[in-house]
């Protein structure tokens, strides 16, 4: 799913039905993930950043105290091709990691990411 081949509308909704929240409006694919304050804000817009930037493929991102909006085309085709959809699943993976029950990791006191 790597080339520039743009998605249809049928194959980005069913790509879409596999990532939870994400939404395809005026040609992005998007989701906006809500956080506990400024700082997770931040920490979240760098992960995104690390993630983009490793996989040479740049989301637009909007910051505001509490949340972060993605919005995801790829920029050279005007359009959602297999790069996008990609990045989305990595960046879901990312910002909703939780650890298990049980885990050695307890998480995060605070209601996190959404």
């Amino acid at each position: 799913m790597s080339d520039d081949r743009v998605l249809t509308e049928d194959e980005i909704r069913q790509h879409l039905e596999h990532l939870p929240g994400w939404e395809l409006r005026d040609g992005w694919i998007r989701r906006k993930y809500r956080t506990p304050g400024f700082s997770h804000t931040m920490l979240l817009a760098n992960s995104i950043g690390f993630l983009a930037e490793a996989g040479w493929h740049h989301p637009d991102l909007s910051l505001g105290y509490a949340q972060v909006i993605v919005k995801l085309q790829t920029h050279k085709v005007r359009g959602i091709t297999g790069k996008d959809i990609e990045l989305a699943g990595k960046i879901d993976e990312l910002a909703t990691w939780q650890p298990d029950e049980g885990d050695a990791l307890e998480g995060h006191p605070k209601n996190w990411i959404r």
